[in-house]
């Protein structure tokens, strides 16, 4: 078993080095281009989000790290998590001039490549980190995707990224072992229902109790070959960063030493936040800043590297920030 996380939030501290491998940053401009506006007038998952992200970005020069273009993801790809049938049914949606998959999520003619180049991302990172280009990536990308299931979207994603990413780790780069955090404020029951009768993914979650999707409850941690390999961890509305701190240090860390992960992939939604307009947490940008730095030493600590892959939040001042805190931590900046 790998030991403890070293150093409390952020590793064992050390001095920056210029040797250090770069952080990588993906996203592509077709993420823009989806807008379930076009459909659904006031939709919260705007462009807007990701132009914020990235305004923010540039004005700190992109805390110093390493700007990749998303590639698509192929349908093969797609096919690591979700059916023939629903891969083809978004595809045809969206060539077909789009509309509505249900009451909250909306596809359109660009929404297609948009999923394609977001899943892309996710897989070209992990294989970014599995070969050792980098110890740390994030991708910014839209649609979010934890909500997909493998034969249905649901709650503004098309296709499952993050678990679509570790479904490649695991049958194509020959990865044992994936952690699968998720802090997004919804539970993401899709990566859920991927993975729950697996013990080759560790997924674990801390989420809001009692809003959307409904599932996620404390009992619920898998079954058959995946009993105990599903851990979920509702909170309170108005719970603050405390809360999510110590669950995270005292339920997934332990929890993740045993499992000793080789990769660990992070479904990062920062409607935590105390401003999101479709939750009720308290979070601030820097209570992202604080988990995702004792996240950057859970991965020192199993030798592992950590990726991130944009979720939810709907606040785009609060949503930039939280991510540009995010990022600093998992790219060692407050080491």
């Amino acid at each position: 078993m790998a030991g403890e996380v070293p150093g409390g939030l952020s590793g064992e501290s050390r001095p920056a080095s210029e040797n250090r491998p770069p952080a990588l940053y993906f996203s592509h401009p077709a993420c823009l281009a989806h807008d379930p506006r076009e459909g659904m007038p006031g939709h919260p998952e705007s462009p807007e989000r990701l132009r914020a992200i990235e305004r923010h970005l540039a004005e700190r020069d992109w805390l110093g790290w390493e700007r990749r273009e998303a590639p698509a993801a192929s349908e093969e790809e797609l096919r690591l998590v979700h059916t023939a049938r629903h891969v083809e049914a978004i595809r045809e949606l969206c060539r077909s001039g789009g509309g509505a998959v249900d009451p909250d999520t909306y596809a359109g003619p660009a929404s297609y490549e948009a999923a394609l180049r977001a899943a892309g991302a996710a897989c070209e990172m992990t294989r970014a980190l599995v070969a050792g280009e980098a110890r740390a990536g994030f991708c910014a990308v839209r649609p979010a995707g934890h909500h997909a299931e493998p034969d249905r979207a649901m709650g503004f994603c098309l296709f499952d990224n993050v678990a679509i990413a570790a479904e490649l780790a695991i049958r194509e780069l020959a990865v044992g072992r994936v952690l699968v955090l998720d802090w997004d404020v919804h539970h993401g029951n899709g990566t859920a229902a991927a993975f729950r009768e697996r013990g080759d993914v560790l997924v674990a979650g801390i989420h809001e109790r009692g809003i959307y999707p409904g599932s996620g409850s404390s009992g619920d941690t898998g079954s058959g070959p995946g009993e105990g390999y599903t851990i979920d961890l509702p909170v309170e509305g108005g719970s603050e960063e405390d809360v999510w701190l110590s669950l995270l240090e005292e339920r997934i860390e332990p929890a993740a030493l045993a499992f000793e992960p080789d990769l660990i992939l992070v479904s990062a939604g920062f409607d935590a936040h105390r401003d999101d307009p479709l939750a009720t947490c308290r979070l601030e940008a820097e209570s992202f800043g604080r988990i995702a730095a004792r996240v950057r030493g859970l991965g020192r600590a199993l030798g592992a590297p950590v990726g991130a892959v944009l979720e939810g939040g709907y606040s785009p001042p609060a949503l930039a920030e939280s991510v540009a805190a995010t990022m600093a931590a998992l790219g060692g900046a407050t080491d």
